[in-house]
């Protein structure tokens, strides 16, 4: 086997200048390690989540020249160079009538390509085209599904191994990118179709694949059985950094990892971190078998969520942040990441009292503050608030048509939603930018699900970190924070203790037990169900389950809870209604507007969780067994 080098590197999305001249100096350092082969990640030119940026034939053109000179870097060297990038051929079109377009992956050796078998083209075209979650890749390119069709033939027939010339000796390689490894739900299977009984000597995967929480167990799962189907060793790498399609934030992990024809983990590079990794083959059987170390789910989340919050602030040039804290768990635990991230000279917490706030969460907020060591401001709210709504309710209403006069009645409620906007809109705004930064959403999922928060108001910010974790996640995030970041009750415990509240009303009131109308052990999975469930849920599916008695079952909520909340069923119906109607409804314009979100989870909302303001619907068989469980 050649020896084997695996160059994970940052992509920098839509820097073809920057992400070539690094490809170059990994390729030089490979060669100084006697590599016989490197691999970089798809796309590793032109970066992968570029919206329509795809869009620009002179972006195109760049692309062209910058993977030119990759080819010609490796003339008179003992280096093969395998690596991703746009191709294009100006003279076809894609469906929408601009430019062809091709995910591709090159081969150079001595500063040629080499040609990939019965490919038409002298480059591997990206098979399956993911258009699901994030990604969009039928808008942009032309798959070897819809190429093959064009010509008459069949994707099995323009796929096959790689013939390759290393060190004197011919290697199969079977080459395939990102998704073509993912077939489970798709009409072929690249990787049949191209060794179709053929033997091939290694499986090489690039991918440009975002982490998700639990994902890279799955790839192991998948690759490994490859691996060891084909008895051929397979090289999935990964890019690792940053990339955005505008609504929602994706980390790119890395975690590229090299399998032995066992279908084992033989190698795998830190998440997060540019490595470049060779393997000796010859050295194979003293290995150890090696992977990452095993992490708990809440180490994950807290290592994607410190890498995509720093290289976001890095990407948007914004070293300092103000953070509202209100002696919640959402708002500590963003001040607590933040702090640790840029440290706690560049953030500034304030907290915002008005009539409702107790004494107990404004000391909690100075607590947090003190404990974090940050700069810290009390700026209370209540008189300009009143100054809001007196000016409201005095300023002469006129109907212009009959020129009669009223005055606006501000309710209760319509004065919750000023405190929030005055705090977001005029506080911390004004804060952020007298201090030199941004100022943060702290939305977690749930709120975000049902649109509990207000708009313009502590919806705003300029990115909602923690709006992909549920509140069970915020939770343990703050237990994580303070026993293995901090190593110190950074977060008080009466931070976490406390029942969460918006603290906006006597009704909110948190030193008497009342808080939020969201009942987070339930609610949390509930909401959960409408988002992130493969099959997503609906009332009907919710009604259901709760009809057969396997509700807390199917959402994987603690047992017993559901009677515990609702004794009846009319009290179930009219919560389950309350929160879709708000999810399907008022929700949907909220989420719209709201910050970018730092993607974690399977489904994230913005790009990744596509949907329309079309309001609640209801099944007919819904009706039904709403109307059935009523009668009972």
């Amino acid at each position: 086997m050649p020896k084997i080098a695996m160059a994970q590197m940052e992509v920098i999305p839509g820097r073809p200048d920057l992400n070539t001249k690094k490809i170059l100096q990994m390729m030089d350092a490979a060669q100084e390690k006697k590599a016989d082969l490197v691999i970089f990640p798809e796309m590793s030119v032109p970066g992968y989540l570029l919206g329509d940026t795809w869009e620009q034939s002179s972006f195109l053109s760049d692309c062209e020249g910058y993977g030119q000179d990759i080819i010609n870097a490796t003339k008179g060297k003992e280096l093969t160079v395998i690596f991703g990038n746009i191709a294009v051929d100006w003279e076809k079109k894609n469906n929408d009538g601009r430019v062809r377009k091709y995910n591709a992956l090159f081969i150079a050796q001595d500063g040629q390509l080499v040609q990939p078998g019965s490919m038409p083209y002298p480059f591997i075209i990206k098979t399956l085209m993911p258009n699901y979650r994030e990604f969009d890749d039928t808008r942009h390119f032309f798959s070897l599904q819809k190429l093959a069709r064009e010509l008459g033939t069949t994707p099995g027939k323009l796929l096959s191994p790689v013939s390759l010339k290393i060190q004197g000796r011919d290697y199969q390689v079977g080459c395939l990118l990102c998704e073509d490894g993912w077939s489970d739900n798709y009409e072929i299977t690249p990787l049949a179709e191209l060794t179709n009984g053929e033997k091939v000597d290694f499986l090489v995967n690039i991918s440009a694949s975002p982490y998700t929480l639990g994902k890279n167990h799955r790839r192991n799962v998948v690759f490994g059985k490859q691996a060891q189907e084909n008895k051929a060793p397979l090289f999935y790498v990964n890019a690792i950094g940053l990339q955005n399609n505008g609504k929602t934030i994706y980390t790119f992990d890395g975690a590229s990892t090299a399998y032995n024809a066992q279908g084992q983990v033989i190698s795998m590079a830190p998440a997060y971190e540019e490595k470049l990794n060779l393997l000796d083959f010859s050295e194979i059987p003293s290995l150890l078998s090696k992977k990452e170390e095993d992490l708990s789910d809440i180490a994950q989340i807290h290592r994607a969520l410190k890498y995509g919050i720093s290289h976001f602030l890095q990407n948007i040039r914004m070293e300092r942040v103000v953070i509202g804290i209100s002696g919640g768990i959402d708002s500590a635990v963003a001040a607590a990441l933040y702090t640790e991230i840029i440290g706690p000279d560049k953030v500034l917490l304030v907290n915002m009292p008005s009539v409702y706030n107790s004494e107990t969460t404004k000391g909690l907020s100075a607590q947090l503050a003190k404990n974090l060591g940050c700069h810290y401001m009390v700026v209370p709210i209540q008189h300009s608030v009143d100054h809001t709504i007196e000016q409201l309710e005095h300023a002469p209403l006129t109907f212009l048509k009959d020129g009669t006069e009223s005055h606006l009645k501000v309710s209760s409620f319509v004065a919750e939603n000023i405190q929030a906007r005055d705090r977001s809109a005029r506080i911390l705004a004004g804060a952020a930018a007298a201090f030199g930064g941004g100022f943060t959403c702290n939305a977690n999922k749930a709120e975000t699900t049902v649109g509990y928060s207000t708009l313009y108001g502590d919806q705003s910010g300029f990115l909602a970190a923690l709006a992909d974790l549920w509140k069970h996640q915020i939770y343990a995030l703050a237990y994580y924070l303070n026993d293995e970041i901090f190593h110190k009750e950074a977060i008080p415990q009466g931070i976490i203790d406390i029942v969460p509240s918006a603290e906006l009303s006597s009704a909110q009131n948190v030193d008497e037990g009342k808080g939020d109308p969201i009942k987070y052990p339930y609610h949390d999975y509930l909401f959960r169900s409408f988002v992130e469930r493969w099959h997503k849920a609906t009332p009907e599916d919710i009604l259901t389950w709760y009809n057969e008695g396997r509700l807390e079952e199917e959402l994987g909520c603690e047992k017993g809870l559901v009677n515990t909340y609702f004794p009846t069923a009319d009290e179930f119906i009219t919560d389950l209604e309350r929160w879709w109607n708000l999810f399907t409804g008022m929700a949907v314009a909220k989420r719209i507007q709201a910050p970018p979100i730092l993607a974690i989870s399977r489904r994230a909302y913005g790009f990744d969780h596509r949907e329309a303001q079309n309001g609640p619907y209801y099944t007919r068989r819904y009706k039904k067994l709403k109307a059935a469980l009523q009668k009972n």
